[in-house]
């Protein structure tokens, strides 16, 4: 756009005194340099000035598009400088037209995407700059166009022509969006958008083929970090091992990845299983504390994902109840999938890239963060029997474990406190076995913790508890979440 500006601001304005020259007679003075030359030489060098700086590789795409938007309002300054800066001729009639201006909003609001909202503004500027001509021309006494009203009516169209604009924005960035969600994601269309966060969004999609619904999750370095180059690697970083970690793993409890790529504009994306139910946390709210049968049924699927894991070398340490979904899979009901590898991390590396002041972000969610792993120790497999032990507690009493009002005090009573026994803290009963072995998990040393998540799973199986069935499970999702 900026690039066909210049080279119309040149040519309209060589038309420009070919037409006066022409309807005056062939009159010599029209070919003379006059302020109207002066708009279109700056307005060439601006034009040329924006194209040049889209047109380097690390220009910011979201300020480029910005900056098509001052451009059409600085394009119509300059246009109604113009019209309204010399002598207009006397008995010039005032009736409704379309300007220049007006068609100029129309053709940016179909090409240079945009929200609605800053079309609106945008185009409102634009537009008003005929009308402010007109005023500055009377001031200076080169247009007695007559009453105030002839302003109105020579260009409400414009303003008409502004909704329109408004409109066409908003259909044709809807357009374009879900032309490219279709276009990037290969086999895959997008649908409507699950839940997103700090490492991307979710779609709901289906295999163009199979029919099959998934759930693509993708990431866009550029807009999670604008203006932090760092953050955008190690995120991006995260996300390749998220994708590689639930690649490796083959548990029947591990989400499952279907596809992984990367597009032409860098979105990194993975295709996954698309999950029936809700996280965790999510279920616990909505709620309140769980009985303790189903605690144990669920917790000791959660162990068989880590245990896989931790038995390949790799720690989650992310483990919390919004990262743990249960739901319905094939026949069976309050089935445990563990999500978001996003912070696995091998034990067999020395590498640390998690240090929450190198990037802004946090190793981790302080409300399920053990000790060792909040100070930034060397962290092994039981963090995640820390964390797994937070979530226990929350599921049985519906709060966690400390409450802070900012992350470093949690972190600070994680690493200090003593935490209060789950049954001081619910109505319902606790076996007593089972709350032993909860505060064990959150033993501030890793080796007063149980030391493996297959030990932990014996632990839970061994309390005695009325137990949690697969027709107490079917019935609980009929009452709660109908097919």
């Amino acid at each position: 756009m900026a690039l066909v500006g210049a080279a119309l601001w040149v040519v309209g304005d060589f038309l420009a005194h070919f037409a006066t020259w022409t309807l005056s007679g062939r009159d010599p003075r029209y070919w003379q340099f006059a302020a109207e030359d002066a708009f279109a030489g700056l307005s060439v060098a601006v034009s040329l000035g924006l194209y040049l700086y889209t047109r380097r590789r690390n220009s910011d795409p979201r300020f480029s598009l910005d900056l098509g938007l001052l451009y059409m309002v600085y394009t119509a300054v300059a246009l109604g400088l113009m019209i309204h800066w010399e002598k207009v001729p006397q008995g010039l009639h005032v009736f409704p037209l379309i300007s220049w201006i007006g068609a100029i909003v129309l053709v940016f609001a179909a090409i240079v995407p945009s929200t609605p909202g800053k079309t609106l503004v945008a185009a409102l500027i634009a537009v008003s700059m005929n009308p402010i001509g007109m005023v500055t021309a009377k001031a200076r006494g080169v247009w007695d166009y007559g009453p105030w009203e002839n302003v109105v009516v020579m260009h409400y169209p414009d303003y008409i022509l502004v909704g329109v604009a408004v409109v066409i924005s908003y259909v044709m960035t809807r357009l374009s969006l879900q032309v490219a969600k279709a276009r990037e994601m290969g086999s895959y269309k997008l649908g409507d958008l699950i839940g997103s966060g700090g490492m991307g969004e979710v779609y709901r999609a289906t295999h163009r083929m199979l029919a099959r619904p998934a759930a693509i999750k993708l990431l866009r370095p550029g807009l999670l970090a604008k203006g932090n180059e760092a953050a955008a690697q190690l995120a991006v970083k995260r996300f390749w091992r998220e994708a590689e970690a639930a690649a490796s793993l083959r548990s029947q409890h591990t989400v499952e990845l279907y596809d992984f790529g990367v597009l032409e504009d860098q979105t990194v994306y993975f295709v996954m299983e698309l999950l029936d139910g809700m996280d965790l946390e999510a279920l616990v709210r909505k709620t309140g504390p769980l009985p303790a049968g189903r605690v144990v049924y669920l917790l000791t699927q959660v162990c068989e994902s880590l245990e896989e894991a931790h038995a390949r070398g790799l720690v989650h340490r992310d483990i919390k109840p919004a990262n743990i979904h249960v739901g319905r899979m094939g026949l069976r009901h309050d089935y445990v999938k563990v999500l978001d590898f996003g912070l696995v991390k091998s034990v067999s590396t020395n590498s640390e890239d998690t240090v929450g002041t190198m990037t802004g972000f946090t190793p981790g969610t302080p409300a399920y963060m053990a000790p060792e792993q909040a100070m930034g120790e060397k962290v092994d497999h039981r963090v995640d029997i820390y964390a797994l032990g937070c979530v226990a507690y929350f599921t049985l009493t519906g709060q966690k474990v400390f409450e802070a009002d900012t992350p470093f005090q949690m972190i600070n009573r994680h690493l200090n406190d003593i935490p209060v026994p789950p049954s001081q803290r619910t109505e319902l009963p606790i076996p007593e076995a089972l709350e032993k072995s909860v505060l064990s998990c959150l033993a501030k040393n890793p080796a007063g913790r149980p030391q493996s998540a297959a030990d932990l799973e014996k632990a839970l199986l061994a309390v005695q508890t009325e137990p949690w069935t697969e027709d107490k499970a079917r019935d609980w999702w009929a009452k709660h979440q109908p097919a």
